[in-house]
């Protein structure tokens, strides 16, 4: 005949350990969390100043090719005044 398995016995002092154990790791990762949150708003507050940055250059492009058409009409211009004469 078999002896019976006495099973495990977890005193309270071990289980008290273990829970504050565990309460030491969520804190860490809690941590963690809170730092990576920080990082996650710095970026998108650099991603937002990126774009801005981006919309101000792209305005400031668009008189280009408008100075060029009128640099190129009034150079056409001025050919043709001069074959006229």
């Amino acid at each position: 005949m078999a002896t019976p398995d006495p099973g495990v016995y977890i005193s309270p002092a071990q289980t008290y350990q273990e829970v504050r154990d565990l309460a030491r790791t969520v804190d860490r990762i809690e941590a963690k969390l809170d730092g990576v949150l920080d990082e996650q708003r710095d970026i998108r507050n650099d991603v937002a100043d990126h774009e801005t940055r981006l919309r101000t250059l792209e305005r400031a492009r668009w008189p280009l090719p408008t100075v060029a058409v009128l640099a190129g009409a009034a150079g056409t211009a001025t050919g043709v005044l001069a074959l006229l004469r």
